[in-house]
């Protein structure tokens, strides 16, 4: 490829990176008034909707004061998010780019369905490794591909992360569902006694001496 071919991706790729610099990059979990669950990188636009933000690829690394002022600027600008499986070797030739480069990411694993569903809301399919820089999607993993736009948003070639930096562990995509909580153990006498009805209990025997059915006024000699 011509020098001047890669000069032009590199522009392309710059502009795509400049034209959304200064938004950061979210996840939303959309629940709609029909409760149908979606996933978005935009807020919902409907007001009955709920939305709750699962990620923001421009946290963590650009407000992290242990990296230098530079990288954190870059880190601010276009934010690098990893989205990883477990036994996925192309995600692992990605992560080691990065690490090796020096850019700070946020990696988010994908290892359940709901995982899964939220990986196709943003990227619109399920293949991995999925990444993202700014807003710029990088599906799959290509080496030269990745590598120029990564060149584009301006990450140093040479890693300048501080000694003893570690990179924060993955996290899933999805949230993880709260327990539902069981229903309280229904009383003994209730649960023993035929459906719609208790147990009827039987009435104490008559006091001595007292009416009986062969003797109805009591009377005694």
């Amino acid at each position: 490829m011509s020098v001047a071919r890669l000069a032009a991706l590199a522009a392309c790729a710059t502009g795509a990176l400049l034209a959304t610099a200064t938004q950061a990059q979210q996840v939303h979990r959309i629940v709609g008034p029909d409760g149908k669950v979606t996933f978005s990188d935009r807020a919902p636009e409907d007001k009955k909707a709920q939305s709750t933000v699962l990620s923001t690829a421009s946290g963590g690394a650009a407000s992290n004061p242990a990296l230098p002022t530079e990288l954190r600027q870059i880190a601010s600008r276009f934010p690098v998010t990893l989205y990883t499986g477990e036994s996925c070797s192309p995600c692992q030739q990605a992560r080691q780019l990065l690490v090796q480069r020096g850019v700070p990411f946020t990696e988010r694993s994908v290892n359940t369905n709901d995982d899964l569903d939220a990986l196709r809301r943003l990227s619109g399919e399920s293949a991995l490794p999925f990444g993202t820089i700014g807003r710029q999607q990088l599906k799959g993993f290509s080496d030269a591909e990745w590598t120029q736009y990564l060149d584009a948003a301006g990450y140093p070639a040479q890693s300048r992360l501080p000694r003893g930096y570690t990179q924060p562990a993955a996290t899933p995509l999805a949230p993880a569902k709260a327990p539902t909580a069981s229903a309280p153990d229904a009383p003994q006498e209730a649960a023993s006694a035929p459906t719609g009805r208790l147990r009827r209990q039987a009435p104490p025997p008559p006091p001595p001496g007292g009416p009986t059915p062969s003797n109805p006024a009591g009377i005694r000699f």
